[in-house]
């Protein structure tokens, strides 16, 4: 069963969260920190005890805005540990989720937290460190799967969602956020060209233009007209830049040797 530190500096919220999350039969014990550095007190005293200590933590529930360090801040500080617990975000705020996710957190839990969605974050939490409880679970509103390396966060009607990356044909510049295109829609999410060409680049996305990053294997055609070059990807028309016309053909060629 889960041991839990809930971190947030307005008592109300803390004690919600507290009621809530020792009411959960997957929780063994849950205590509650008003600040960071209380917080970080606590974590440091648990790993210093080790996993099976007496004030060992599994899982921390963070709050974003807190005075002092903020909850993001604290996720960077164990970042560096090499054993640190799990950390799921519970914030009032939706603009943070990329961040978070970046930071390795587990969930990203909206408030007012709501019983059920919290649920699925402790069900999260709980499949992660094998210590899910005998007893038959807290009933949950399914939601999207959890955060791991092949979703992306997007904001939709002021609730997170997760969209799998192999869903997405192509992305588009818009200064420092990036358009996700996949065949139902599109998501605006803020993150630059640039980082997403970075991290995707080893699932098969390649940069065809300064405004556009393209998954390899949604590319349906290529053409060469008049010394242009440009690639299908479903309905759309991209214009290949001639900066990387080479590299994208050679890359569709291999792609299709396989």
């Amino acid at each position: 069963m889960l041991r839990v530190l809930a971190v947030d500096d307005e008592k109300p919220a803390l004690e919600e969260l507290l009621f809530l999350l020792r009411a959960d039969s997957r929780v063994r014990s849950a205590e509650g920190a008003t600040d960071a550095t209380e917080a970080l007190r606590r974590i440091n005293r648990a790993l210093d005890a080790g996993p099976d200590g007496e004030d060992a933590i599994d899982v921390v529930f963070l709050d974003i805005h807190m005075a002092g360090l903020t909850g993001l801040d604290v996720a960077r500080l164990l970042a560096g540990f090499a054993r640190p617990p799990l950390i799921v975000f519970v914030t009032a705020h939706e603009g943070f989720a990329v961040q978070a996710f970046d930071l390795k957190a587990v969930d990203y839990v909206l408030k007012p937290v709501r019983r059920e969605r919290l649920a699925e974050a402790v069900r999260r939490v709980s499949d992660l460190t094998g210590k899910a409880a005998a007893a038959a679970p807290v009933p949950a509103t399914p939601v999207a799967v959890d955060s791991a390396p092949d979703q992306i966060p997007v904001e939709l009607g002021g609730v997170t969602r997760f969209i799998p990356i192999d869903d997405i044909a192509y992305v588009e510049a818009h200064g420092d956020y990036a358009r996700l295109y996949t065949d139902e829609g599109s998501h605006l999410v803020r993150i630059p060209l640039s980082t997403l060409e970075e991290r995707w680049a080893a699932r098969g996305f390649v940069r065809i233009h300064r405004r556009h990053l393209v998954a390899l294997g949604r590319i349906d055609e290529l053409r060469l007209d008049a010394g242009a070059t440009t690639v299908r990807v479903g309905g759309a028309e991209l214009a290949v830049s001639r900066r990387h016309a080479r590299e994208v053909r050679d890359l569709l060629m291999r792609h299709a040797r396989r």
